[in-house]
């Protein structure tokens, strides 16, 4: 069975373009540009687009190739201190100069929508609430959506990020997941895939996982993205898994829009704590 992000997305993007009509919500979202990354410039017009239709405000700040560190610190402090601003984005990636963790942990923690900031981090270790990154907190919507049980099940998440896999980790350890850690430096990684009753690979590698590394109706979440002749795959072989798994999410389809869901949602929840 396919896990169709674009379903679940459209759901939830109506549900919170009802509820700021209904009850007049006003948010405002500042996305922070810096370089000219081209991939960049796509999910920041995503982001916008998918903001606006709900009824949510953007600005955004594009800041050239060269701009100090500083100067996006001055930028991020004055965004803080705005009471019109509900949430903050720095998009990633920035020039070298800049040291990305050290300016994003800047956004203040009630405005942080990525969740990338210690203090929602330690939250999200603590299993407290908070704001929490957006693609793994999207995943576990998704399979909750379909009603899949997390709990006790042996989850392999391929991938050790600190966008995704880390965030993942403690978001399924939050649910009660047995989780095995496997990324650049694991050895055998067919052994714990083929064990697996979940497995989330975040890594960019095309085709990783194969028909022989999963057991019989595994359930396979497609976060890595790479191009293929100007084509978007995954790190599953989608066509060789299909009929062998019970669940798999599409790439492109799948992930990518439950991200883009749970910016909206954080926006939401941001707003309703700074209330």
């Amino acid at each position: 069975m396919i896990l169709d992000g674009k379903k679940v997305r459209n759901e939830l993007l109506e549900y919170y373009e009802n509820k700021i009509k209904e009850e007049n919500i006003k948010i405002t979202l500042a996305i922070i540009y810096v370089g000219s990354d081209e991939p960049s410039k796509i999910y920041i017009n995503n982001k916008i687009k998918y903001c606006e239709k709900v009824g949510i405000k953007t600005l955004l700040y594009e800041m050239d190739e060269k701009t100090k560190e500083k100067e996006v610190i001055d930028l991020i402090e004055k965004l803080n201190d705005a009471p019109d601003i509900t949430g903050i984005i720095l998009q990633s990636p920035v020039p070298k100069q800049i040291d990305f963790a050290k300016v994003s942990g800047m956004i203040n923690p009630l405005k942080d929508i990525d969740g990338f900031t210690k203090d929602n981090l330690y939250k999200l270790m603590h299993n407290e609430d908070g704001l929490f990154p957006c693609t793994s907190k999207g995943i576990i919507k998704l399979l909750k959506y379909y009603n899949i049980k997390i709990a006790s099940k042996d989850v392999c998440v391929i991938g050790r990020g600190d966008i995704v896999g880390k965030p993942l980790i403690f978001e399924l350890l939050n649910n009660n997941a047995t989780v095995s850690i496997c990324h650049s430096q694991t050895k055998n990684l067919k052994k714990y895939t083929k064990n697996a009753d979940i497995i989330i690979s975040a890594v960019g590698h095309p085709k990783l996982i194969t028909s022989d590394m999963i057991k019989d109706d595994a359930i396979l979440i497609d976060v890595g993205i790479s191009v293929i002749e100007g084509k978007i795959v995954g790190d599953i072989d989608f066509g060789g898994v299909k009929d062998k798994c019970l669940y798999i999410t599409p790439n492109p389809g799948g992930v990518g829009p439950m991200t883009i869901a749970m910016i909206i949602e954080n926006l939401v929840k941001a707003y309703e704590m700074q209330k």
